[in-house]
């Protein structure tokens, strides 16, 4: 494996497990702490999202992931968020 390689990869694998973490981290919220309406959970959601998208961005300026794929990244991380927050409002 390339070295560009190897470091593409670990670009990857960094960028997926900050997106697991935030998805942690919002159903923890929802399920301790707070509701989707309250403004604790909107701001940390916004923070979250914006700190990911300017890592995706980072990584695609070097050259270590293709714009597509973090887009993908967030794509998903933001349909499993969506996903979530039906299910809490579902439980309300």
């Amino acid at each position: 494996m390339t070295e560009n390689k190897s470091h593409r990869d670990e670009a990857v694998l960094l960028l997926k497990e900050d997106a697991r973490r935030i998805l942690q981290l919002i159903k923890v919220q929802m399920d301790n702490l707070t509701l989707p309406q309250c403004p604790a959970y909107e701001e940390v959601l916004d923070t979250q999202m914006y700190g990911l998208s300017r890592e995706i961005n980072f990584a695609t300026r070097l050259g270590l992931i293709e714009m597509e794929e973090g887009k993908r990244l967030l794509a998903t991380l933001e349909k499993e968020l969506s996903t979530l927050h039906e299910l809490s409002m579902n439980k309300q």
